[in-house]
């Protein structure tokens, strides 16, 4: 798991883009990837913790694919 921030988020369309020194380019985040209990959104600038992965092949146009998002509390 390491640390990423939302580059941006689109709740209309459910995902948004992470980025992390590991997942350089981008990560591609999808609402159902998000680890909360009701509705899953992110915001841009938010701290998240990712487990990602690389499948192969591109995730609408980024090599990277969260598995799991996990937001971090705004004082961390």
């Amino acid at each position: 798991m390491v640390i990423a921030t939302v580059r941006e988020w689109s709740d209309e369309e459910g995902w948004g883009v992470l980025d992390s020194p590991e997942t350089p380019g981008g990560c591609f985040g999808h609402f159902s990837d998000i680890q909360v209990t009701g509705f899953r959104t992110l915001s841009a600038g938010q701290q998240v913790e990712l487990t990602w992965e690389a499948p192969g092949f591109q995730q609408d146009g980024y090599d990277y694919r969260a598995v799991s998002i996990v937001p971090r509390p705004a004082d961390s």
